[in-house]
């Protein structure tokens, strides 16, 4: 049974953290608030029955530090005692994994609310910016990451306090707007019955987007995965495959836009994921400032807020770690997200 507790109540400490997608399984271990986090080789979660046999192969034979609880960003909609993973075959027990791991408590949090809580502690050297806006330091905050599907979170500043709002953003209908983007869509092939920011906007929604620009330019499909077709429009050796990533940067540009006007995110837009690191420089160069901006009548305002890349190796782990410090700092609700043992 979960409780009802808030965030401002400490956890016992050493905490584990882990942050949880859809491909890789990310860990780290912070024995108190002072410590600096200690993190662990990425987990594969194609190569582990589940979460309980990633964390002992990955971090508990690796360390004598012994864990007394667990806060865990996971990539899925967070409801009753079993969470399934919306991109893996991974289900996220918290009984289960407290009596395997020996825990107190475990929270658990959606990861794009993690990435959203490395927001405030991001320097400038961990973001590539995206046209010439700076990031302010306080103001409504934006994350948004393409990568095995779509996430986005929004980060309020109220007072001296944060407060992330989690949610399945990535899930958001995505429609043409451009006369280019009318011609192309009928060549898209829709998933579960429409076209979503996520069908578009991930590692095979990129293929799915290659895939529909050479049926709609009649050329042959050549790569069959998203870090090849990257490959080839980074290094400008495929026509097909750039211009499939100058309307990927586009689309990506306009969704941010929609999410940035909707939070009134004063406070920037951070691109997170390792495609937006992958063509960080490319991203700069294509038109996704431009679809960004395009709000009318609202290009002023939009042309205000800050966008950038989060460069960062690990950003939801240094959010994640940032919540277990100092819990008091952010206004997370954990109804029915956190678990103490025995309960």
């Amino acid at each position: 049974m979960t409780t009802s507790v808030q965030s401002h109540e400490n956890l016992p400490y050493p905490v584990l953290v882990a942050d949880i997608g859809g491909t890789n399984a990310r860990f780290g271990i912070l024995t108190d608030a002072h410590a600096e986090l200690k993190e662990f080789q990425t987990a594969k979660t194609a190569d582990y029955a589940g979460l309980e046999e990633a964390a002992e192969a990955m971090v508990l034979s690796r360390t004598a530090t012994t864990p007394r609880s667990a806060v865990l960003a996971v990539a899925g909609p967070i409801s009753g005692d079993e969470v399934p993973l919306t991109n893996c075959h991974w289900v996220i027990r918290p009984h289960a994994l407290m009596q395997a791991l020996q825990l107190d408590e475990v929270v658990l949090v959606n990861d794009f609310e993690a990435q959203s809580l490395a927001l405030p502690s991001l320097r400038d050297d961990d973001l590539e910016l995206i046209g010439d806006v700076e990031m302010a330091s306080t103001g409504t905050k934006v994350v948004v990451g393409p990568g095995t599907g779509l996430g986005a979170a929004g980060m309020i500043h109220t007072g001296a306090l944060w407060v992330p709002v989690p949610g399945e953003g990535g899930h958001i209908d995505l429609g043409p707007v451009t006369e280019d983007e009318f011609a192309l869509w009928p060549h898209f092939e829709k998933e579960h019955g429409r076209i979503s920011a996520e069908a578009l906007l991930c590692g095979r929604g990129l293929v799915r987007l290659y895939k529909g620009v050479a049926s709609w330019r009649n050329r042959p499909v050549t790569f069959d995965g998203p870090s090849e077709i990257t490959s080839a429009a980074l290094a400008g050796s495929d026509e097909t495959a750039k211009e499939s990533l100058d309307i990927f940067c586009r689309l990506l540009g306009r969704v941010a836009g929609n999410l940035a006007i909707a939070f009134m995110a004063t406070g920037g837009v951070y691109l997170a994921g390792g495609i937006s690191k992958k063509i960080a420089g490319f991203l700069a160069e294509s038109d996704f400032r431009a679809a960004f901006i395009a709000k009318a009548p609202h290009e002023e305002l939009m042309n205000t807020m800050a966008t950038a890349v989060i460069t960062h190796e690990k950003p939801a782990l240094l959010g994640l770690a940032a919540f277990a410090r100092t819990p008091q700092l952010f206004g997370v609700d954990l109804n029915g997200r956190r678990w103490h043992n025995g309960e």
